[in-house]
């Protein structure tokens, strides 16, 4: 056999290591018209006194300015989500962010609603139907019982669950302790408590998804908080733009064991070495980060900042963002 010239073994090595770097490239999969240009964009209840049902009416809300929970009365809960309150300790959410309650007069054993159509008003029941268990937590809690309005009404560990009429935005629990029997509900459907003093919660995952009602399914962080992508930045050589100021508005994720995820695309799922000499998470390659204006889970106020930051999909892609 005639052994190659040296050009030849140089052309071979060549060829070899394009492969190599367009097998990378091809795992971080970059999206079209976001290369990385030069530089940055920084973005800028007490309990009432009343039957029990709230308020003087005897519900807990003036149904004239019922707030966003009235909106919510038809509205599927969609993939319910844990955020660990201070005060509170974990509560369950519907995929909104909105504060989902239980009612002391119901019974869990067997499943039964006793809000009437009036209470309902006030405390409109949280249909069944496309209701998803939150990340960690037993499917099998989840049922249904029928409203008296005749809502399929979700029920976690048989009891059945609430929105408030006066919970304005997400985050807010407005309804805890109203008339001495409201209160939010935890992830098993019990009252929501604080962790007793020496117990370690339970550790949700460093990475996972929630449903958002206008963007769909995003990251967000073992606090709930949302994750963000740059589009100044690239992802293939990785590179972080956000930088100095930039990065005290919007912290970078830290690296996060793909152990400790869930719903996540592992492709291109690495630690980036950022230039300022911290390690940054990425999914497909693309850095991610929190932002700073972002107050409590299910905020998403970082969402078209600049007209660069959006929030991440699980595939590590720009929700919204154009081309």
């Amino acid at each position: 056999m005639v052994g190659r010239t040296p050009r030849a073994r140089r052309s071979a090595a060549l060829a070899v290591t394009a492969v190599a770097l367009l097998a990378l490239t091809a795992a971080c999969g970059q999206d079209k018209g976001e290369q990385s240009p030069n530089g940055q964009n920084v973005g800028n209840g007490a309990p009432a006194k009343d039957n029990g049902y709230g308020a003087d009416d005897g519900y807990g809300a003036d149904t004239g300015d019922a707030g966003k929970g009235a909106d919510a009365k038809t509205k599927s809960a969609g993939q319910l989500a844990v955020w660990d309150g201070k005060k509170l300790g974990k509560v369950v959410t519907d995929s909104a962010g909105f504060t989902l309650y239980r009612f002391d007069k119901d019974s869990a054993q067997p499943p039964t609603s006793r809000c009437d159509a009036a209470c309902l008003k006030a405390w409109p029941a949280v249909p069944a139907t496309g209701a998803k268990a939150a990340p960690g937590v037993d499917a099998s809690l989840l049922g249904e019982v029928t409203a008296a309005d005749g809502t399929k009404q979700l029920t976690i560990g048989g009891w059945p669950m609430y929105r408030y009429a006066q919970d304005a935005k997400p985050g807010d629990a407005k309804g805890q302790g109203v008339g001495g029997t409201w209160y939010a509900a935890a992830p098993d459907g019990k009252k929501a408590a604080p962790a007793a003093a020496g117990t370690a919660p339970a550790d949700p995952a460093g990475l996972s998804t929630r449903n958002d009602p206008k963007l769909g399914e995003i990251v967000v962080d073992k606090n709930g908080m949302t994750v963000y992508r740059f589009t100044k930045d690239s992802a293939w050589p990785i590179k972080s733009n956000c930088v100095g100021a930039c990065a005290g508005k919007w912290p970078a994720v830290a690296p996060v064991a793909k152990s400790d995820t869930e719903g996540i695309k592992k492709k291109g799922y690495m630690t980036y070495n950022r230039p300022d000499g911290g390690k940054q998470q990425t999914i497909n390659c693309w850095p991610l980060y929190t932002f700073s204006g972002d107050k409590k889970p299910g905020d998403t106020n970082g969402q078209g900042v600049g007209g660069t930051w959006y929030a991440a999909s699980p595939e590590g892609k720009a929700i919204g963002a154009t081309a």
